[in-house]
């Protein structure tokens, strides 16, 4: 089984740069796209052929999450139950027979790290909620996290240590999901690998010379992480200034 799951950057944009040829090529079971920038009414999503579920921002154009299944998941739900953190259609979780997966575009802290208030009170929020689902089964959490955990996670850990995605705040923070009982998959499999980023600034020739960020995760309960095969980082997709990252389950 092959789940894939990829900031988008807008969907209409991705289709303009092949994302439905990507999607045929990969032919995954499961496909979890964020910051899609679109809603129902102004995409079809359909011409997929999968099984959507679409989770819209408030705010038109932005934000934005999108499942696509192949199968048929046994319950669909839209955010966290919390109206403060689900206006901007960041969650989605689907269950399956074996697992809940969730989907999910964390906020960014913005420059100056003027939302990462908001950002700790969300990270929260979801933490409890991850943890009122691991009760039940094991929990697959994927998606733009927004945050590199350690300095091998990025180019230039000393000159961004003050920013959005490395501050100390964000990346304890994301030691703390660890500690409360899950394991960054990539890490599990590549403790050591280096210059293996998802996401780079369209500014300098970021992607070109490889300076970027890996902000982009599989983290899984520890009571499914025998069943993972592998976790990957598709740096040779283009048409977003993120790249696609895999898990393949056995």
């Amino acid at each position: 089984m092959k789940i894939v799951s990829w900031n988008v950057n807008g969907i209409r944009a991705a289709m303009s740069k092949g994302l439905e040829e990507f999607i045929k090529k990969e032919n995954a079971d499961i496909y979890c796209f964020q910051e899609i920038k679109a809603t129902e009414n102004d995409f079809d999503f359909s011409v997929f052929g999968m099984n959507f579920y679409v989770n819209s921002a408030i705010k038109k154009g932005y934000s934005g999450t999108l499942i696509l299944s192949k199968e048929k998941p046994i319950n669909v739900s839209y955010g966290i139950g919390i109206e403060e953190h689900d206006g901007e259609g960041r969650i989605i979780t689907a269950e399956y027979s074996d697992f809940f997966l969730v989907n999910a575009y964390i906020p960014n802290s913005q420059k100056e790290l003027k939302r990462l208030g908001y950002r700790m009170k969300f990270d929260s929020a979801l933490y409890e909620y991850l943890l009122s689902l691991k009760k039940i089964k094991p929990v697959i959490l994927t998606g733009d996290l927004n945050v590199a955990h350690k300095e091998i996670d990025l180019k230039n850990p000393k000159t961004n240590t003050m920013n959005a995605g490395f501050s100390i705040e964000e990346r304890n923070d994301f030691s703390r999901l660890l500690s409360l009982g899950f394991i960054d998959s990539f890490r599990y499999f590549y403790p050591e690998k280096k210059d293996a980023y998802t996401w780079w600034s369209y500014m300098f020739r970021a992607r070109e010379k490889n300076t970027g960020w890996r902000i982009d995760y599989f983290v899984v309960s520890e009571d499914f992480i025998s069943n993972v095969e592998d976790s990957l980082i598709l740096s040779d997709v283009y048409g977003s200034d993120h790249c696609p990252v895999e898990l393949v389950i056995k």
